[in-house]
This record gives structure tokens, C-alpha cells and sequence, in this order.
């Protein structure tokens, strides 16, 4: 199936904003372990989106214009964040983790690889 450009933009711009909900500590406290809103999605929910998003969209990486230094930053993303939800269920058990730190500080490093710029809301 051919990809129009404005189907190729939704996915891009799917994956950035999951990965900044990866960023979002805040977020994940009031969201994940709060429950406080408006938005709902649990951490669960919040993997699948992302691997539903990432995974098929590294498999095409030539056809959304990723660079191959995106291409590896984030197919080095996935691997860590699989391992990572492989072992971890519970937000509240892990936000404060050395581990989820990386985490975070990793999903910054896909999102700057990107170029996405926060104030603006947008990415190249």
C-alpha cells in the first residue's frame, strides 16, 4: 500500500508525540499513576501505541525521509524501551529509576535527532 504524504505526516507525527509522552515525567505522574487527566491512557496503552507507531515505520524508514543516523537512534530506542517493558508493569515502581531516566533522556535524544522543537510543536 502507497503512503500519501499527508498519511506519511500522521505517522510522524504519531511517533513524536508519543516519544514526548516518554519525555514527560509530569505527564506520566499526573496521567499513569494519578489517573488525574483530562487525557486517559495508561502506560500499557502507551507501549502499544508507540510500537505500533515505531516498529512498522523502522521496517520503511527510506520512504518517511529518516536519515540513517535517525534510523539507528531510534531503532537503539526500541530495543532499550523493549527491554525496559519487558520488566517493567508499573509506572509508580519505576518513574524515579535510574533506569527510567535513560529512558526518558533517550527518547529526548530520537526527539532532537528529529528536530523536533517543543515551542513549536513541530519537527522536520
Amino acid at each position: 500500500m502507497s503512503l500519501t504524504e499527508e498519511n506519511k505526516k500522521t505517522i510522524m507525527t504519531a511517533l513524536i508525540n508519543n516519544l514526548t509522552r516518554i519525555t514527560d515525567k509530569e505527564y506520566q505522574q499526573r496521567i499513569w499513576i494519578e489517573c488525574a487527566g483530562p487525557e486517559w491512557e495508561d502506560f500499557d496503552e502507551a507501549v502499544c501505541q508507540f510500537f505500533d507507531i515505531a516498529i512498522p515505520l523502522l521496517d520503511d524508514y527510506k520512504n518517511f525521509n529518516i536519515t540513517k543516523k535517525q534510523y539507528i537512534l531510534l531503532k537503539t530506542f526500541i530495543a532499550i524501551f523493549t527491554d525496559f517493558c519487558n520488566n517493567n508493569d508499573y509506572p509508580e515502581e519505576f518513574i524515579d529509576t535510574p533506569e527510567w531516566n535513560n529512558i526518558t533522556k533517550l527518547a529526548q535524544e530520537v526527539l532532537i535527532a528529529f528536530n523536533y522543537q517543543k515551542d513549536s510543536q513541530s519537527f522536520s
